[in-house]
């Protein structure tokens, strides 16, 4: 059996939550007080997800670098590859804020998407 230590960020109280399992089975889970917590605490030991935040170069422009985002969560396995391969990245300008970077990055769902614009 697994013992996980998991503090929820869903609110802010913090909760400290024990959860205990085996592989994607939660078997006990105590110190959240809300459902949400649970909740949490549950995907969190079950597949931890993140999202992620760089930056990408920039060519040609007066700004070196451009920030970006995942859409959406990416698995928490999966984020230094997704980062290997985003370091290879450059755009040109003009770069829109919301404009996708990189489409499905490792076949995640998550597109890498612009924060900022360079015009």
């Amino acid at each position: 059996m697994t013992e996980k230590q998991i503090t929820c960020i869903i609110c802010p109280i913090g909760c400290r939550i024990t959860v205990r399992g085996e592989d994607d089975t939660v078997l006990s889970l105590e110190g959240n007080q809300c459902i949400r917590g649970e909740a949490y605490a549950k995907n969190e030991f079950i597949h931890p997800v993140r999202i992620l935040t760089t930056t990408v170069k920039v060519e040609g422009a007066d700004t070196p670098l451009i920030p970006v985002r995942s859409d959406q969560p990416v698995p928490q396995e999966k984020l230094m590859e997704c980062m290997d391969l985003i370091k290879e990245v450059s755009v040109t300008k003009p770069v829109l804020r919301y404009q996708v970077i990189v489409p499905d990055i490792l076949g995640t769902g998550a597109n890498i998407v612009a924060t900022g614009e360079v015009l």
